[in-house]
């Protein structure tokens, strides 16, 4: 929505949704000119990077040589023609952008594999197996008084977390609970925990172990919660009495989040810590409290991806190595999210900005959602799906019309 606009058509300012991490800040303010866009509202890394970046190279590409729009859908339809089985990955889109994706894999049998799908597998493992009871972010707004950040710090993923979710800005409160008095606590290496100092100063609690004790160290606190004895005084060099204290206010708590962001816990079995973790939650809610899970991390539109994939196909976004003789990497937010080298065809369907470790057999530059072009994307706690706004003016063709036309070809 437009807030308001100066007489000349090239410097206004409007309000536009963020994009650049899970969250999808729909509180950001930007001037727009002619020069360039201006960040107004926040000093967020992510959302300036991503709304300041310069509109790069416009002209797609076949082996590095600048062609037509035309003549590079020509040469991509002509390699996937002769692909048995290809590679669609990155898929770096929103949900409209996926959606074409799709269409195309089911035309061209190929697999799908999101960028992150690894780590998103971890979440996915569980979910599967054993389910779990999550949260939003407005039922964390509105109802936490005790939030653990286990194996992460959050901010590095999600940079405004604590300022529109825990703290909160003087024009926004909680509804069930005072937000200044929230109880945050630290589990896991060497995290930054500045962001969980309240407005009052009071430092959260913090327990510093190596990311490889986590499981550990998680098994004994969900042991403690469900009222078991230990014989021992330390687990993995951390006293006993300081996770006995984070039971207590576990339990105690009138509504607990424990929060996670599976790319973070990057290590083997890692499923099973979240397992853990949701366990625990499951355990406080058979008792007298109330306690949720919740998942954040969530970019490149890898939440999207995996609702849309679910919705389409029945299945979530798996990750498998595969055998393939030609890759479709499609990148829309982040020109610095590359595919790994390959000797096989390639073609790249991205970001304007992206330098390039290897030419591709064709560069297609799309625009991206939020900046050259409209479109929709899920929020990481799936709970609402925002509109996403151009912004800027640009000729480059969407992810969908580039790919409808590929399809057109291929018929």
């Amino acid at each position: 929505m437009e807030i308001s606009s100066n007489t000349q058509q090239d410097n206004k300012k409007v309000v536009a949704t963020c994009p650049a991490c899970g969250l999808l800040c729909d509180d950001m303010s930007l001037e727009i000119k002619q020069s360039g866009i201006k960040v107004l509202n926040t000093n967020c890394t992510k959302s300036i990077q991503f709304f300041e970046q310069p509109l790069g190279e416009i002209s797609p590409k076949i082996n590095g040589q600048p062609v037509t729009l035309q003549q590079a859908i020509s040469h991509a339809a002509t390699l996937l023609k002769a692909s048995k089985k290809p590679l669609l990955a990155g898929l770096s889109s929103d949900v409209q952008g996926f959606r074409a994706v799709y269409s195309l894999a089911q035309k061209t049998n190929g697999h799908l594999q999101h960028l992150n799908s690894e780590s998103m597998a971890r979440n996915m493992a569980v979910l599967q197996s054993t389910g779990w009871q999550t949260t939003t972010l407005t039922e964390v707004k509105n109802r936490a008084d005790v939030l653990v950040c286990i194996g992460t710090d959050i901010v590095s993923h999600n940079t405004r977390f604590f300022e529109r979710f825990i703290w909160l800005s003087q024009d926004s409160s909680a509804m069930f609970t005072d937000a200044s008095k929230r109880e945050v606590i630290y589990i896991g290496e060497n995290l930054n925990t500045q962001a969980g100092v309240s407005p009052d100063s009071k430092q959260p609690t913090s327990i510093n172990c190596s990311q490889s004790d986590l499981p550990e160290i998680l098994a004994v606190l969900r042991a403690l919660i469900a009222g078991k004895k230990l014989k021992v005084q330390t687990v993995a060099g951390i006293k006993i009495g300081d996770l006995i204290a984070i039971s207590d206010k576990l339990k105690q708590a009138k509504y607990a989040v424990l929060a996670w962001i599976a790319k973070d816990l990057d290590y083997a079995h890692a499923e099973l810590t979240i397992q853990t973790i949701t366990e625990t939650v499951a355990l406080l809610n058979s008792q007298t409290s109330r306690a949720a899970g919740l998942s954040l991390g969530g970019s490149d539109g890898d939440t999207s991806a995996n609702n849309a994939n679910t919705w389409l196909s029945g299945f979530s976004l798996k990750h498998s190595e595969i055998d393939y003789d030609a890759t479709i990497w499609v990148n829309s937010f982040n020109a610095k999210n590359l595919p790994e080298k390959t000797v096989k065809s390639l073609i790249f369907l991205g970001n304007a900005n992206t330098t390039f470790e290897q030419i591709p057999d064709v560069f297609i530059p799309i625009a991206t959602p939020g900046l050259d072009c409209s479109g929709t994307l899920f929020r990481v706690d799936s709970a609402v799906v925002l509109p996403l706004k151009k912004v800027r003016q640009s000729n480059l063709p969407t992810l969908s019309k580039v790919i409808s036309q590929i399809e057109v070809l291929l018929s």
